[in-house]
């Protein structure tokens, strides 16, 4: 819109999917119309959505009423809301077609693991040399590799912006103007701040530990 991202436009810019899975579940909790437990479960009280993401949710939670956080958002990603939500920003340059990282977020993970392997062989290695040997020839055997994969993980961390994988450069100069565009006593303020920032942003500890404790 010309005016600026819907709050589920904004929280999918700045989140993604479960970031909107969020907005619309602390939405529907501050209304009473869903209840949030610490543990991360939600628990529907009132099964009528009020627009097309909220049924999404709904249909996410099942007719059981109840289902974790996780679940919820994982079912939510894959609604024709969510989809269609994504197709719009698409379309306007706001959100990238395909997301540039790909599975960069498991290659960091992976080269974490590397470095963390070679200098737990590196301390083996010292620990079972003889008493009379010393120790810097050994670990000189250690040093190349533990040079390649802490700099690739530097490199990548350095390169990798999660953000970025929801929003283009207009999407994101459009998350600038969203944060700086609204009063901080504006209605929804709560709202928009955890669309932006996520569940650290909420004043609400049990909403927090909703959320935190889900696993997000």
């Amino acid at each position: 819109a010309p005016h600026g991202p819907t709050l589920y436009e904004t929280a999918f810019l700045a989140g993604g999917p479960d970031r909107v899975a969020d907005v619309t579940l602390v939405s529907m909790a501050q209304q009473r119309r869903l209840l949030l437990a610490h543990t991360g479960w939600a628990t529907v009280v009132d099964p009528i959505g009020r627009d097309a993401v909220e049924c999404a949710v709904l249909t996410a939670i099942g007719s059981d009423g109840q289902r974790r956080i996780p679940a919820i958002r994982n079912g939510l990603a894959a609604t024709e809301a969510l989809r269609s939500l994504t197709a719009r920003l698409v379309a306007a340059g706001l959100a990238p077609s395909a997301d540039p990282y790909g599975g960069l977020g498991e290659a960091l993970r992976q080269v974490r693991a590397a470095t963390l392997v070679v200098l737990l062989a590196a301390a083996a290695a010292v620990w079972q040399a003889p008493p009379e040997r010393a120790t810097g020839p050994l670990l000189g055997w250690f040093a190349l590799p533990l040079v390649l994969t802490a700099g690739t993980w530097a490199m990548a961390r350095a390169e990798y912006r999660p953000a970025a994988r929801w929003a283009t450069e207009a999407g994101a100069g459009r998350l600038r103007r969203a944060a700086t565009s609204a009063p901080p006593a504006a209605p929804g303020e709560a709202l928009t701040a955890l669309a932006l920032h996520g569940p650290r942003a909420l004043d609400d500890p049990a909403l927090r530990s909703a959320l935190h404790s889900s696993g997000v």
